[in-house]
C-alpha cells in the first residue's frame, strides 16, 4: 500500500511543470517559465530518461528507487515512468499550451486518482467507477482551459486511454504514454473541427 501511494505521489509531482508554467504566465509574469522552457525541460528529461532506462535494462543499473517505484512487469521492459516522459514530451511539442497543459494534468493528476479508484489489478477494461471517476476529474481539469465540448472530448480521450488496456505483441500499451497524447488530440479535434 505504501509503495502504491509513493508511486502516485511521484506521478502527481509531474504536475509541477505545467503548474509552474501557468503560475509564471498568468500570475507572476517573470517570463522565466515560458512554453519554450517547458519544451527544453521535456527534452532534457527525455534524454536523462533514455540514459537511465538504457542503463537499467542493458547495463545492470540497480537502485532502490527502481525497486520501490517500478512494478514487477516493468523489470524487463521499459518502465512506466519512461513512457510518462515520452508521452509528455510528445504532447508539449505537438500541441499548444492551451491544449497541452490540461492534457499533462490529466496524466499527472487524473491518472493517479484513477489508480486509487481501481482495485490494483490489470484489467482489459477498467471498472465503471474508475471510468466515471477518471472522466469527471479530467473534465474538471480541462474545463477552465478549453470549450465545454473540447473538455468533454479531452476527458473522453483520457478515460479511453486510461480505461482500455490494448495489448500489442504481448505488451500492454501503458496509459502513461497514451493519456496526454489522446486527450490533447481529442481536444484539438473538438476545437478545430466541431
Amino acid at each position: 500500500m505504501a509503495l502504491e501511494i509513493g508511486r502516485r505521489l511521484v506521478h502527481a509531482s509531474g504536475a509541477a511543470v505545467p503548474a509552474a508554467y501557468l503560475l509564471d504566465t498568468h500570475v507572476i509574469e517573470t517570463g522565466v517559465v515560458t512554453w519554450s522552457a517547458v519544451q527544453v525541460l521535456a527534452v532534457a528529461g527525455l534524454m536523462v530518461t533514455v540514459v537511465l532506462e538504457t542503463a537499467r535494462l542493458y547495463g545492470g543499473l540497480e537502485h532502490a528507487v527502481y525497486d520501490r517505484l517500478t512494478r514487477e512487469y516493468e523489470q524487463d521492459s521499459v518502465a512506466g515512468y519512461a513512457l510518462y516522459v515520452v508521452g509528455a514530451t510528445i504532447t508539449v511539442f505537438l500541441f499548444e499550451p492551451t491544449i497541452a497543459v490540461p492534457a499533462l494534468f490529466m496524466l499527472t493528476l487524473g491518472d493517479p486518482i484513477s489508480g486509487m479508484l481501481s482495485s490494483g489489478g490489470l484489467r482489459p477494461i477498467a471498472r465503471p467507477r474508475v471510468l466515471v471517476g477518471m472522466f469527471a476529474v479530467c473534465f474538471l481539469i480541462a474545463y477552465p482551459f478549453v470549450s465545454p465540448l473540447a473538455a468533454l472530448a479531452g476527458a473522453f480521450g483520457a478515460t479511453l486511454a486510461d480505461g482500455v488496456k490494448p495489448i500489442l505483441n504481448g505488451y500492454v500499451v501503458d496509459d502513461n504514454l497514451t493519456i496526454p497524447i489522446i486527450a490533447a488530440g481529442a481536444m484539438w479535434l473538438a476545437l478545430n473541427f466541431v
